[in-house]
């Protein structure tokens, strides 16, 4: 594992990507079906092996912190990742963003967004989520509009429609029972209607894909092969044109990530494989560095999976 702990590439697509804002490049993924993985650091030593391994394939993605990687793991905080991510990162190859800022969380409690989504802008995150997805649809809106309206134009902001489960309290229902109700899948006219009223610049859906288990005894297990309903998938695509986002990117079948890379989806988020990954060999070795060999070992197979070595140097150019 090489750190990528400075720009080295001086060559004039590197040069060009780096200046881009991060709303552009997804923009430039998104029409090229390029799928822009975005990895989770539960471990603040997890943020070198990603972005050496996007560095060493040339490829991009983005490292991402949300409020379960500090309240339930070990990151530290938004300002611990950010100034790791500062101190190692290419721009050419990464940026920051910060992951689900709920409204209302998995147990049901109301949170206090706005200083939390305050602190990353502050802190020079280039994107950050805004997940209002529990909410009555016009209220979602409504967050989301004031979010946009206070993060553009130095960041890009996501938003969420619809109902990704697998970090709410006790066990899910059989996978096969929900896939088959659509339990919790954005309806694309009212996420026609979110993106219209907010401008917001990529929407996270759910078309099947689940989070992997952060509690309990199910955070080690392997995760359900989830599958992807890629017909519903292309109706939201058809009434909503932005970039797409898929969250519980971890067992998804790797045919149905392809096929969602082709109708709509740019960023899928990564967070229990190379978690697992760092944490097996953790346990196994107490060798921090192992354990960042390990998750690398994971990110490059993603990079690998999803076509995606040379990205980069893909969306240095214009669409």
């Amino acid at each position: 594992m090489t750190p990528a702990s400075a720009p080295t590439d001086p060559t004039p697509d590197s040069k060009a990507l780096r200046a881009l804002p991060v709303a552009e490049i997804m923009r430039r993924a998104h029409h090229r079906h390029l799928l822009v993985p975005a990895f989770n650091i539960p471990y603040l030593p997890m943020v070198e092996p990603i972005l050496a391994a996007v560095a060493e394939l040339r490829s991009f993605a983005l490292v991402q912190v949300a409020r379960p990687d500090i309240e339930r793991f070990q990151c530290g905080s938004y300002q611990a990742v950010a100034r790791e991510f500062r101190s190692l990162a290419d721009l050419a190859h990464a940026r920051l963003h910060q992951d689900h800022v709920p409204v209302i969380d998995e147990e049901g409690r109301r949170i206090e967004w706005r200083p939390l989504v305050q602190e990353a802008l502050d802190l020079g995150y280039h994107s950050v989520m805004i997940d209002g997805s529990r909410l009555p649809l016009a209220q979602n809106i409504a967050v989301t509009r004031e979010v946009v309206k206070i993060a553009h134009p130095a960041a890009a902001v996501e938003a969420e429609l619809g109902a990704v489960l697998g970090h709410e309290p006790g066990p899910l229902p059989p996978y096969e029972e929900l896939f088959r109700s659509g339990r919790g899948f954005t309806d694309p006219e009212e996420a026609a209607r979110l993106v219209t009223e907010t401008a917001v610049d990529w929407l996270s859906v759910a078309i099947g894909n689940i989070h992997g288990a952060i509690i309990g005894a199910a955070r080690d297990q392997r995760k359900v092969e989830a599958r992807l309903h890629l017909e519903h998938l292309r109706y939201i695509q058809e009434r909503v044109r932005v970039p797409l986002v898929l969250h519980g990117g971890t067992g998804i079948q790797l045919a149905f990530v392809l096929g969602a890379a082709r109708h709509g989806i740019a960023k899928i988020n990564i967070g229990t494989a190379p978690r697992q990954a760092y944490e097996t060999t953790l346990r196994q070795t107490s060798d921090i560095r192992a354990a960042q060999q390990a998750a690398a070992k994971v990110i490059a197979g993603h990079l690998r999976d999803y076509h995606i070595v040379g990205s980069a140097l893909l969306l240095a150019s214009p669409v």
